[in-house]
């Protein structure tokens, strides 16, 4: 039982995120704000294309291993071998989510010049684990969230 719990605690926090570089900055207005020339926007129109059908299908892989995880855990009887064989495939999966992810992030960047890239860097969000926005630090202010987290951001 403890082996099932330690294995839940360590999945909730690597639900299927992105890396925290990655964030869909070319759908919001920062990207208006880049003073992107036509060519980098037929650009980045072409990388998100190329990418999006294997992004779908590393997604769906990691669906895919993190419902037959649920499934084995939920069994009665729970066969710690066969677990393990599908944590591996779930971590295996999430790796290549995180891959895809990166390399599409790479391409993006070489899109951008450098003082593009800096001006997105600056004004890009800061997320905090569980993917719920920070909002910017002030001086004086004290760090740390003001509340404990909520169950619903698991």
């Amino acid at each position: 039982m403890k082996v099932l719990l330690w294995c839940l605690a360590l999945l909730m926090p690597a639900q299927a995120q992105p890396p925290r570089a990655y964030f869909p900055w070319w759908e919001s207005p920062l990207a208006r704000e880049l003073n992107l020339t036509d060519e980098q926007r037929e650009k980045i129109t072409a990388i998100l294309k190329e990418s999006r059908a294997e992004i779908i299908d590393k997604r769906a892989a990691v669906e895919k291993a993190e419902a037959e995880v649920e499934d084995l855990f939920a069994e009665p009887v729970l066969d710690q071998a066969r677990a393990q064989q599908a944590i591996d495939r779930l971590v295996a999966a999430r790796g290549e989510l995180t891959r895809a992810f990166t390399e599409l992030s790479l391409k993006l960047r070489m899109v951008l010049t450098q003082e593009q890239w800096k001006e997105l860097q600056q004004r890009r969000p800061r997320w905090r684990p569980f993917g719920k926005r920070l909002r910017p630090f002030r001086p004086g202010e004290p760090r740390g969230p003001r509340r404990p987290p909520s169950p619903e951001g698991f």
